[in-house]
């Protein structure tokens, strides 16, 4: 036999709890016999060091000696036998071991695979006079299975499994014991002697079950220890010569248990314990958790039974869960059906969510609720400042799972919520769609909560011999009470499933807008090419007979000027006047229906060379004004058609000049990426990491009421003949060959104090 110190090589601290290799103990529990052996030829490689107490070997007598030293051929045959068949289904076995004095000795076998591919066999003896026969089980199995079917919510039935278990099995105390998300566990169901103190409805920390442990009960279903205070039993060799590593005792029923937990059950003043596994979905969900005041041995039929329970607990555990909160989560199922009628008959959900203002709130029982559409923000009952919205968001949107973030203690995890705790210490965010700016989120106020604790939940901390913080179980149980502050009330989850199906309600009406939509723009395509080829056609036909209608006219004039008097003479100038401007007319609709139909010619252009080529033209053909034209330095390079961008610059900077009554005529050229200091408006395009041109003068303005129309075909904003005349079509080219290149343009303008376009060449986000 071995000390408890022979386990763990290095003191427990708070830096390594969690990676305590409690799965390679290099021991076990005596009150079995634990061995290694060959597939091949049953040679046993590892032994317990407990063999000579149990069966007067030697572990060294034992050692690379054949089972056939220990079993009779029929039970050899039944162990080979096993090793091709589902283990869990044969253990255990009904073993004859031989001991050194050549009595026969009756064992349960069990016999499993290790997660190192080693092959176990362990030994627990037998005892002839169990309580229960087959046919008692199947009859417990029968009423306990009615039982569980009669349970009406997870209270009931996690009662009932604790008051079945210590009927069958005896132990002093018997609890059910539910893990929280966070890890910290509370006791929801007992059952145990009179005099004893009641834990129920007491909460665990985290730390009181490490992760590997926990780890170990999800793969382990049953574990017992049935004298607290045993002496482990060593592995002779200490590893094993198949791995030259410790063997992995993760499924082993004897296998030692940490030196942390055995302390932690004598500070209970514990005798013997057993522990169930309750899964849900393959998780750790719980544990059924036996104590008793001393030492007590299970024998495997009951231990059997006893996991048969947990198992069917398992299974029910997702029904029952499901029954919890019945009437909330019927009535979330009316909101929600009203919130799918409302907003699929609306073409705006935003407006449907903040005229249903208490529903979204009551959707999940909060205080408060922020809609975020773009950067336009709709506060709903009590919430925090709309400038702590847009910081909030800024730190969600990188931790958004599943486009879902919810907590119930924000000021924990994001410091600045301590500001406005009394309005939102508890949130969940989901964002609706990842290209734009649209969120919703809820609010719950801070609850300060009272938490009963079995004990002081932090683990006690002492110093060694050579200077180290080490831990030590906690040596108090009794109830330890706890005030929770920065929390709310915490978010169930039939609440989150709520909000994740209305953002599938919302997301899926969307798309089916965006399909409609994407349908009427393929239709309106195919109009505005039917109706650029009937223009082309008609302007084109048009232009023959105009022609011979001016020229008529001209005839007329050259040969019978004479002939009519003043009047007549001008008619027919008036005539020819209105024939050149309808030709005109139909060069600028001719135009604009072949940018519509002529492929681009992209090629990289250096815009510097572009814009001075078109400034030197203006500075000759407009000699007569005074000019101030301004041309930024370094146009990036642009991959565009060269006449088609030649053609905005000059449209634009026609423009400046034309309408413009300064003495001194400004114009600047330039570009930008980014918002530029000057501008009053947010554009989306200010967002975006691209190049924005711009062609800013200081001219008459335009009106705002105008800013809209001033791009429509034929449309002027003064008389025919004021500002030079001219067609109206110029802004209507301009903006097709923008759009032609993917980009947009738009205005900024005060009127008398000039006007500033921006343009780009690139649709948002690409280069």
């Amino acid at each position: 036999m071995i000390s408890i110190d022979y386990i763990v090589d290095q003191p427990i601290t708070l830096t390594n709890c969690d990676r305590e290799p409690i799965h390679i103990p290099n021991a076990i529990q005596p009150h079995g016999i634990f061995l290694i052996f060959n597939e091949e030829d049953l040679q046993i490689s590892q032994i317990s060091d407990n063999t000579e107490l149990i069966l007067g070997y030697s572990p060294h007598e034992l050692l690379n000696q054949s089972l056939n030293k220990l079993f009779n051929a029929e039970d050899i045959n039944s162990i080979i036998q096993c090793l091709a068949r589902d283990f869990e289904a044969i253990n255990p076995l009904n073993l004859k071991v031989l001991n050194s004095q050549q009595q026969i000795i009756p064992f349960y076998g069990i016999v499993h695979r290790s997660l190192d591919n080693l092959l176990i066999l362990e030994l627990e003896p037998c005892n002839g006079d169990e309580p229960y026969d087959f046919f008692r089980f199947y009859q417990l199995t029968r009423q306990l299975l009615t039982k569980i079917q009669n349970a009406d919510n997870l209270s009931t039935l996690s009662q009932l499994i604790a008051e079945e278990i210590r009927e069958v099995t005896g132990f002093d105390r018997v609890m059910i014991y539910r893990f929280d998300e966070d890890g910290t566990g509370e006791v929801i169901a007992e059952t145990k002697r009179d005099d004893l103190t009641p834990f129920l409805g007491l909460h665990y920390p985290d730390s009181d079950i490490p992760k590997q442990a926990k780890e170990l009960y999800r793969l382990n279903k049953l574990r017992l220890i049935p004298d607290i205070n045993y002496q482990p039993a060593a592995l002779i060799p200490n590893l094993s010569p198949l791995t030259q590593t410790s063997p992995d005792l993760s499924f082993s029923v004897l296998r030692s248990v940490s030196p942390l937990h055995i302390e932690y059950l004598q500070n209970m003043k514990l005798g013997a314990s057993m522990s169930i596994s309750l899964l849900k979905n393959h998780q750790l969900w719980g544990l059924i958790a036996c104590h008793h005041q001393t030492a007590k041995y299970i024998y495997y039929h009951i231990r059997t039974f006893c996991e048969l329970v947990g198992q069917l607990m398992s299974i029910e555990l997702k029904n029952k869960e499901e029954t919890e909160n019945l009437t909330d989560k019927i009535h979330l199922k009316n909101l929600l059906s009203d919130f799918v009628e409302n907003i699929s008959e609306s073409e705006n959900f935003v407006e449907v969510l903040t005229q249903n203002q208490e529903n979204l709130l009551h959707l999940v029982k909060a205080s408060g609720a922020a809609i975020i559409s773009h950067d336009l923000v709709m506060l709903l009952g009590k919430t925090p400042s709309e400038n702590q919205i847009h910081e909030l968001l800024d730190w969600v949107i990188p931790r958004l799972q599943n486009n879902i973030y919810y907590t119930d203690c924000l000021p924990k995890v994001y410091p600045n919520a301590e500001q406005f705790k009394e309005l939102a210490s508890g949130v969940i965010v989901i964002s609706i769609t990842k290209l734009q700016r649209n969120f919703i989120i809820w609010f719950r106020p801070e609850v300060m909560q009272t938490v009963n604790w079995g004990g002081e939940p932090d683990k006690q901390k002492n110093i060694d011999e050579d200077g180290n913080l080490t831990l030590s179980p906690r040596k108090s149980f009794e109830k330890w009470q706890e005030i929770v502050k920065l929390k709310s009330l915490p978010w169930q989850k039939y609440e989150l499933e709520a909000v994740i199906e209305l953002r599938s309600v919302i997301v899926g009406i969307i798309l089916k807008k965006a399909d409609e939509l994407a349908l009427i723009n393929e239709q309106l395509q195919d109009l505005n090419n039917e109706l650029d080829a009937f223009a082309y056609i008609a302007s084109h036909d048009l232009k023959e007979p105009l022609r011979g209608i001016h020229n008529y006219a001209n005839f007329l004039l050259e040969d019978y000027r004479h002939q009519l008097d003043a009047d007549g003479v001008n008619k027919l100038d008036t005539l020819m006047q209105l024939t050149t401007r309808m030709e005109n007319l139909i060069n600028a609709l001719l135009h604009f229906s072949r940018l519509s139909r002529a492929e681009l010619n992209r090629t990289n252009i250096n815009l510097n060379d572009l814009v001075n080529n078109v400034f030197n033209i203006f500075k000759i053909s407009q000699s007569e004004f005074n000019l101030n034209i301004q041309i930024a330095q370094n146009f990036p390079v642009v991959k565009a058609d060269r006449v088609l961008v030649e053609e905005i610059y000059t449209n634009l900077m026609s423009n400046a000049i034309k309408y413009n009554e300064q003495p001194e005529k400004q114009i600047e050229i330039g570009w930008i990426i980014g918002k530029p200091k000057w501008s009053l408006i947010d554009h989306p395009c200010f967002q975006q990491n691209i190049p924005i041109f711009y062609v800013k003068d200081n001219g008459i303005g335009i009106r705002e009421k105008h800013l809209d129309t001033i791009f429509r075909i034929f449309k002027r904003l003064h008389g025919q003949n004021q500002y030079g005349g001219g067609t109206g079509a110029g802004l209507t080219i301009v903006k097709k060959i923008v759009e032609r290149h993917g980009g947009q343009i738009w205005i900024e303008s005060k009127l008398k104090a000039g006007t500033t376009f921006y343009f780009t060449l690139v649709k948002e986000n690409e280069q």
